[in-house]
């Protein structure tokens, strides 16, 4: 059954006449995606953070850091969703200060470049960027509490895996933990039933998978290789412990459970939790629905407790 507070908030959204992502270009889907990402949002904590531009493959690549109050326990790279298309660092200020203060961990979040302007595989190669970063810059980040996780919802999600798999194959930098949060997995779209099921009348819908997948891959909309749909990597062993979180009412839950039981099966530590009343996009609705407050609230103490663990 879904969510009762979700389902009152999503017929708000239903009654203000907002239209789909997918019926807009990309600078207009864009501003949308903003707003819709504020209506549900707790307020952002009150955490110090800044701003920093690093080299990247292709320009400067902006980031914003934020640092807990006490000595940090770790470092989380945050990286946003959003189909690769939409997103970026205002729309997830109130997520990352939250899990900042909430973890106990130093949060970098990643202003990586969006697509149709940007391709595949840009998203990736910056966040491989930010992540190589964050290692050469730890010490300042977290003192000696350098460990690293990597985090992330829906494509950030996918982005956050990829980069376990980059790490494993170029032998660094090394990543303690990576929590996905309804991620991204399959190579297309329709590959699974909940595609069918949950891609209408919800949050996330089937054509705008269609958009963000041709958006980010090009016409085809099919992801050519691992870094762009881990569940065609060859195999997970070797990975970081894993939190998967998924939705019931998500196209992405099927495949989110996949790739959960892929890593299962190739010996990776996994902590999958389905959430069955909620949908995609809880992770920006935690100040209007007390279920996706709590799942937050696992994903924040879950980070704290795996960096703890790693020292």
């Amino acid at each position: 059954m879904l969510d009762l507070e979700l389902a009152s908030f999503l017929e708000e959204g239903r009654a203000s006449g907002a239209p789909d992502l997918c019926d807009l270009p990309p600078n207009a889907a864009r501003g949308l995606y903003r707003s819709l990402t504020g209506a549900g949002d707790r307020p952002p904590a009150a955490v110090p953070f800044e701003s920093r531009h690093i080299a990247s493959l292709d320009g400067m690549l902006p980031l914003r850091i934020y640092r807990p109050a006490q000595t940090a326990k770790g470092i989380v790279l945050y990286l946003h969703g959003g189909g690769f298309a939409v997103g970026d660092l205002e729309c997830y200020h109130s997520i990352c200060s939250n899990l900042c203060a909430r973890s106990g961990c130093a949060v970098v979040a990643v202003d990586y470049r969006l697509a149709p302007e940007a391709r595949f595989p840009a998203a990736v190669d910056d966040c491989y960027a930010a992540l190589l970063w964050v290692a050469a810059n730890a010490g300042e980040l977290a003192g000696e509490a350098n460990r690293i996780a990597v985090a992330g919802d829906s494509a950030g999600a996918n982005l956050a895996a990829v980069l376990t798999l980059l790490s494993r194959d170029r032998q660094g930098p090394a990543i303690a933990f990576q929590a996905l949060v309804y991620p991204v997995t399959a190579s297309a779209a329709g590959q699974f039933p909940s595609y069918e099921k949950y891609g209408a009348g919800f949050t996330l819908t089937r054509r705008s998978i269609d958009y963000f997948n041709q958006h980010y891959f090009g016409p085809t909309g099919v992801a050519p290789d691992f870094r762009g749909a881990p569940l065609l990597a060859s195999n997970l062993a070797g990975l970081p412990p894993a939190l998967v979180q998924v939705a019931g009412y998500d196209p992405l839950h099927d495949e989110g459970i996949a790739y959960a039981e892929r890593l299962m099966a190739d010996g990776v530590a996994v902590s999958l939790v389905d959430y069955p009343g909620l949908a995609h996009g809880f992770i920006n609705m935690t100040g209007r629905v007390k279920t996706a407050a709590v799942a937050f609230e696992q994903l924040c103490s879950t980070l704290q407790q795996a960096l703890e663990e790693d020292a």
